[in-house]
């Protein structure tokens, strides 16, 4: 399916159930690998980004189970010390998440590994672990001096260390914990907004000593990791787009259930009630650490919003289909502080200037966002993903409420984190 054609829908009704979290998957299969004994992950998200982590630590030595149902991974962890150098290179595909979280984990380990990655990737920034890791003590190459991938490291002995920040990211903050777990003594990460804690919390349920204190994160070194049962929730930033479909399209109402809620996650919630949206949460029980509700939501009329500063973190993956939103929203919507979105999979923000402009909006790109005006009609239009999945799945839900036809190219890019995406989308479609 290189290429998929969408057009107007009636409506949207019904109830979906979104993949399993991207960020918890990956987390579950690096933490089960340091631990000891057998660690069950249900509900993990089998996608391409994931299936790197899982190749990696198999490749590092982890006997890693996949079961017949291709949700349940059994993980026989050995210990913190148990990974084992690998034969080749270690190929992180288009996952950011495993390469940067990978080479904190490595750099506790006195062996070499190299990491590298896709096209994409490879021109994804890396100094900002790159960096810490070497104050740490271990020794990173990369191109233009650790810039960008690949990644050679080789670890051992480190040193724990008080580490800034210089941009909120959950996947520094988590490369330099895990490298702390290899120390003696306590590492600690500072940031200038929170970015989301997956990572504290699950080291925490395998037995690490970890602690937040305001913008502080530490843990201590050395700890005792034990085997745990992990069950993973729905994926928010995936659920956001059945939200953001359910809002535009006149006359639709959408159940999405078991979602992660997360408050390092939801930005997008808080900012979309500032819209004027219909939603409604119901909270359920924990699972496995995480917060998880149902999410209730109805057609609205929304309004222009402007967001910047702490607002942006908690919603930078839903970045692209909040341009959708802010497109069909009357007034002017004013994004400003989000230059992270250039290095992501796709410099994000001038791939969306670019395909809403191509649907008809009138768009002023800043260097760190944009300012969209919305209230016209979006047309159908060729768009091109930029190989990124997020971008891929926003204009697809563009195309529910614009006139004509919308083809976006190179499609197959959402099994990075969505397989079956537009089945699932096709199947919430009447009329």
């Amino acid at each position: 399916m290189p290429d998929v054609s969408l057009g107007p829908a009636k409506c949207l009704k019904g109830e979906v159930i979104p993949p399993s979290d991207k960020s918890i998957s990956h987390r579950s299969i690096m933490l089960a690998s340091l631990a000891k004994g057998k660690s069950e992950i249900t509900g993990f998200l089998r996608s391409e980004d994931t299936m790197c982590t899982v190749n990696v630590f198999r490749a590092l030595g982890v006997d890693i189970e996949e079961k017949p149902d291709k949700t349940t991974f059994v993980v026989d962890g050995k210990g913190l010390d148990s990974l084992k150098e690998a034969q080749g290179i270690l190929d992180c595909g288009n996952s950011g998440t495993t390469m940067r979280m990978s080479s904190g984990i490595l750099a506790g380990f006195p062996f070499m590994s190299i990491l590298s990655g896709d096209a994409s990737l490879s021109n994804r920034p890396m100094l900002r672990i790159v960096n810490p890791l070497r104050e740490m003590g271990a020794t990173v190459l990369g191109r233009n001096n650790g810039e960008f991938p690949p990644i050679v490291i080789s670890g051992g002995d480190l040193r724990p260390i008080i580490h800034k920040t210089p941009v909120p990211s959950a996947q520094a903050k988590s490369a330099v914990l895990l490298a702390g777990l290899f120390t003696e003594g306590t590492t600690g990460v500072i940031e200038s907004v929170r970015s989301r804690d997956h990572t504290e919390r699950m080291l925490r349920a395998f037995g690490a000593d970890v602690k937040v204190e305001a913008l502080k994160v530490s843990v201590k070194g050395r700890p005792e990791l034990t085997a745990l049962n992990i069950d993973v929730p729905s994926d928010f930033s995936s659920a956001a787009f059945f939200i953001a479909a359910a809002l535009l399209v006149e006359g639709s109402e959408l159940t999405v259930r078991s979602v992660c809620l997360n408050p390092t996650r939801t930005g997008l919630l808080d900012v979309l009630r500032q819209m004027g949206a219909d939603i409604e949460v119901v909270g359920k029980d924990a699972v496995s650490g995480e917060p998880v509700g149902d999410i209730h939501c109805k057609s609205s009329g929304l309004k222009g919003i402007e967001v910047s500063g702490d607002m942006i973190p908690s919603f930078i993956d839903e970045f692209p289909v909040f341009c959708v939103l802010a497109a069909a929203a009357e007034g002017e919507t004013v994004i400003r502080d989000a230059g992270e979105l250039r290095v992501k999979e796709s410099d994000r923000i001038t791939a969306m200037a670019k395909g809403l402009r191509a649907m008809g909006v009138e768009i002023e790109e800043f260097v760190d966002g944009m300012r969209i005006k919305g209230g016209s009609p979006l047309k159908g239009a060729d768009i091109h993903s930029h190989g990124d999945h997020r971008i891929a799945m926003a204009f697809s839900i563009a195309a529910l409420i614009a006139e004509g036809e919308t083809r976006i190219e190179n499609s197959q890019v959402v099994d990075v984190s969505f397989p079956g995406f537009y089945s699932v989308l096709e199947g919430l479609i009447e009329g």
